[in-house]
């Protein structure tokens, strides 16, 4: 049994930053996150993405900004499991929770703080025949290493920013690479739209609009080719050899075994009360950052920054009901020396427990 003070479910910048705001306060923190790694989105989706919205910094690669929050949590030493999901809920007649993870790994803590952003994500896969049987081996839905693609011969389907940002990361590694898109307009940014089309006119990018495709050519070993077909009947099937391929469709969003645990949702969001603690309707279970909502709400990671940052102090009253504390600036004191002991914690967190 993992016991600690608040137990967060969800490794994004959101629930690494509520990490950082509870060690303030001197509380344990152990994070479960259904992905392999920290980062929630940031790392296993766009970790090579900028953001431009975060306070201080103009850019900043999305997996750069996970690793200064795992730098910045790390003097807190908080715990992770990772690679499995949050599935059960319980509370117990002491008030503790106990959570369970799909493989039956048992955690409990006063405090859950859901902080799972948008929820687990399942690609919008196109109706392609036999299209499972490639995953892995050729078929991927987003880019995790754009290095894997160096040399390679590419296909990317899709009209929106990340087809279009794809195709114009990967256009300078891949051998040959072929965007295929139903329409002749895209969706995406316009200064990727611009910035597609100079490529393509410079033979960088092959270009099929107004065409899908509609069969995968290979045999145990992998992808070997693709049939793409045209809108127009009178043009004939083209036929691409092709290494990978990867339809970015977009992704649907769910809130999966969450979404049983007796929380008030809307519109596949947990509602929580922002006049106070973001607080849901269960006492000592939270939600912050993408996955909640209430009036007003901002779906911005600087936005969940703020509500972990007041969930917190909440959050300290649940773990030591009656304890007053003297709230203090960073800037006295700094963090640095504190080793995520109860006895360190008085000495150098920065707002002293009383």
């Amino acid at each position: 049994m993992i016991q600690t003070d608040l137990l967060i479910i969800g490794a994004g910048p959101t629930g690494l930053f509520t990490v950082f705001e509870a060690g303030l306060l001197g509380l344990r923190c152990h994070l479960i996150d259904a992905l392999a790694q920290p980062g929630g989105q940031c790392a296993e989706i766009y970790p090579k993405k900028p953001i431009y919205d975060i306070p201080a910094y103009p850019e900043i690669l999305a997996g750069d900004l996970v690793e200064r929050l795992m730098e910045q949590i790390r003097p807190f030493r908080p715990g992770f499991t990772l690679g499995e999901r949050a599935e059960t809920l319980e509370k117990g007649e002491d008030g503790q929770f106990t959570v369970r993870t799909d493989k039956g790994t048992p955690h409990r803590a006063p405090v859950v703080v859901i902080a799972g952003g948008l929820g687990s994500f399942e690609p919008r896969k196109p109706q392609i025949p036999d299209l499972e049987q490639f995953e892995d081996r050729g078929v991927a839905y987003m880019v995790k290493d754009p290095e894997a693609y160096r040399g390679k011969k590419v296909v990317i389907a899709g009209g929106g920013d990340s087809a279009l940002d794809w195709a114009i990361h990967l256009a300078p590694l891949a051998s040959e690479l072929h965007l295929v898109h139903r329409r002749n307009e895209f969706r995406g940014a316009q200064d990727s739209v611009d910035k597609a089309s100079a490529l393509a006119a410079g033979g960088s990018i092959r270009l099929h609009t107004e065409a899908q495709v509609n069969r995968l050519i290979g045999d145990h070993n992998g992808l070997k080719a693709l049939e793409i077909t045209h809108n127009d009947p009178a043009k004939a099937q083209t036929y691409v050899e092709a290494d990978a391929f990867i339809p970015l469709f977009g992704l649907s969003p769910k809130l999966g075994p969450i979404g049983n645990w007796g929380l008030e949702i809307e519109k596949n969001a947990i509602k929580v009360n922002n006049a106070y603690d973001y607080q849901t309707n269960i006492t000592g279970v939270y939600a912050v950052g993408d996955v909640n909502t209430y009036p007003g709400k901002l779906k911005l990671i600087l936005s969940g920054f703020h509500e972990a940052a007041v969930m917190c102090q909440s959050a300290y009253q649940v773990v030591h009901p009656g304890k007053r504390y003297v709230m203090k600036y960073t800037t006295v004191g700094g963090i640095n020396g504190f080793d995520g002991s109860k006895k360190e914690a008085k000495k150098e967190v920065v707002r002293a427990i009383a």
